[in-house]
């Protein structure tokens, strides 16, 4: 019989894969989260040693204010999505909380989309990306990414991002996915 593996934060699993991403939330009111890109993991240590000149990327900072105006909706997405996979839930913390690296990649892309807008339209934003399949986050993240994923880029992919998330409403209702539209389109020809 395998050995049952421990998850940490949202679905994070050393023993599969070191990649990953960190949430770091400090606990004084006015400092600002920030998430880094992790590709390493200290074992039996409380809080991770981050290692801005090796391989830990800081990917996204943003205020505190606007962190718990999203935090709650990735909470409650990521948690369904990993209780339906029978894995154990999790909670973003005061401290640090690592996020499995495709859930990662998801919060990254909100987080970018709110980064410098208005706390005022992050409910069209949150519903914006609830909307999405986890496969258009993932592309979305990536070429985002590719293009503008540092911690101070904020042209091109980024800007874009931003206006599609925040100034693009949506109804109350479930939006089709891209990959839900083409499976309809499939079935009716």
């Amino acid at each position: 019989m395998s050995e049952k593996l421990r998850t940490l934060g949202f679905g994070f699993r050393p023993e599969e894969s070191l990649h990953h991403f960190l949430v770091h939330v400090p606990a004084k009111a006015e400092a600002t989260v920030t998430i880094y890109e992790r590709f390493s993991w200290q074992y039996d240590v409380r809080e991770q040693k981050i290692n801005m000149y090796d391989e830990d990327k800081a990917k996204a900072e943003i205020s505190k204010h606007k962190w718990k105006l999203l935090m709650e909706v990735m909470q409650t997405e990521f948690n369904a999505r990993l209780k339906k996979a029978k894995k154990p839930q999790g909670k973003f913390i005061i401290g640090q909380t690592p996020v499995e690296r495709l859930l990662g990649k998801e919060m990254l892309l909100l987080v970018w989309a709110v980064e410098d807008c208005d706390p005022a339209v992050i409910p069209t934003a949150t519903r914006n990306w609830l909307g999405l399949a986890p496969e258009e986050r993932w592309w979305l993240y990536t070429m985002t990414n590719a293009a503008t994923g540092g911690l101070n880029d904020r042209t091109g992919w980024r800007k874009a991002l931003r206006y599609a998330l925040t100034e693009n409403p949506i109804e109350e209702q479930r939006q089709y996915s891209l990959f839900d539209m083409m499976i309809k389109k499939g079935e009716e020809e």
